[in-house]
C-alpha cells in the first residue's frame, strides 16, 4: 500500500529499501511517520516477497533528525506517555522482525532517529553521519527506547554519558563504541548495505531468523539464555536447510537454502 511519509522499493532479490521521506523536515518523526513505519513493517514481515529490509532517510542531510518537536506543544503527561508507547511499539516491531533489518544512516540520527537506528539489527553509517540523544537539552529523556537499547549496545557507562550530556558524536566515534557496524563513504552507503544484506540472505533463512531471536532475548539470564539457545539449536536440526548445509559442506559446493 502507498504511504504518505515513506517510499518503498523491493528489488528482485527481495530486499526492501524503505526511505523515510520528509526531506523538508529532515525526516523528523511525526505521528504519520510512526504510523506508517508500524504498518509497513507489519506488512513486510508477513510478506512472502520481502526477505530483508534496509532503512534510510531521504536527502543527504539526515537519516532522521529526531522527533517532530512541533507535535509536542500542548501535550500533557498522559498524552506524552501515549506518544512514547506508540513510538516504542513501532520500533519494537522493527526489533522483533524475523527478517534482517539494516539501518543505512546517511546523516543526522538524533533523538528518535538514533532510536530508530538502534531498533534495527545492524547499522552502517556514512562518514558524515552524526548520532546523539539530545533530549536532555529539551528537558526530556528519550521516549522511543533509547534509554534501554543504547546501554545494551554500547554499555551503561558510555550510554549514560551520551544520554546525560546530549552530546552528538561522529560516525567514527559511533563505530569505536560499537554503535555502528561499519562506516563508509556517502556514495557507497546503500551499496554497502545491499552487499551486507546479500551476504546475510545467502545464508539459511531459518538459521538467520533463529539468530535474531536468540540475540533479541539477550535480556534473559545466562542460564535461561543458554537453555533457549539449545532449544533453537535443536530445532535447526529438523530443517531441510540443515540437511542442505551439511551436504553442501561435505560435497564441497555452495549450498542452496530454501528456508525450510
Amino acid at each position: 500500500m502507498p504511504y504518505s511519509t515513506l517510499t518503498l522499493d523491493v528489488d528482485d532479490d527481495g530486499v526492501a529499501l524503505l526511505t523515510i521521506n520528509r526531506p523538508d523536515k529532515l525526516n523528523a518523526l511525526n505521528a504519520s511517520v510512526l504510523a506508517d513505519l508500524d504498518t509497513c513493517f507489519e506488512e513486510m514481515v508477513s510478506s512472502a516477497t520481502v526477505r530483508g529490509i534496509i532503512v534510510t532517510g531521504s536527502g543527504e542531510k539526515a537519516f532522521v533528525a529526531g522527533a517532530d518537536i512541533s507535535e509536542f506543544i500542548g501535550l500533557g503527561s498522559s498524552d506524552a506517555r501515549a506518544l512514547s508507547v506508540r513510538g516504542q511499539r513501532a520500533f519494537q516491531r522493527i526489533a522483533d522482525s524475523r527478517k534482517p533489518v539494516i539501518a543505512a544512516v546517511n546523516g543526522f540520527a538524533l533523538g528518535g532517529g538514533c532510536e530508530l537506528a538502534l531498533a534495527c539489527h545492524l547499522r552502517i553509517a556514512a562518514e558524515g553521519a552524526r548520532f546523539g540523544q539530545p533530549e536532555v537539552n529539551l528537558g526530556l529523556i528519550p521516549g522511543y527506547g533509547g534509554t534501554q537499547r543504547l546501554p545494551r549496545l554500547v554499555g551503561a557507562g558510555i550510554a549514560t554519558e551520551l544520554l546525560m550530556t546530549g552530546d552528538m558524536i561522529p560516525a567514527t566515534r559511533a563505530y569505536e563504541i560499537g554503535l555502528v557496524n561499519r562506516v563508509v563513504s556517502a556514495e557507497k552507503l546503500i551499496e554497502s548495505a545491499r552487499k551486507m544484506m546479500a551476504k546475510i540472505l545467502a545464508k539459511a533463512p531459518i538459521a538467520v531468523s533463529m539468530v535474531l531471536e536468540a540475540v533479541r532475548d539477550g535480556h534473559l539470564s545466562l542460564k535461561e539464555g543458554l537453555r533457549h539457545e539449545a532449544e533453537l539449536f535443536g530445532s535447526a536440526f529438523d530443517t531441510k536447510d540443515f540437511e542442505e548445509g551439511v551436504s553442501a559442506f561435505l560435497e564441497k559446493r555452495t549450498p542452496h537454502f530454501e528456508g525450510e
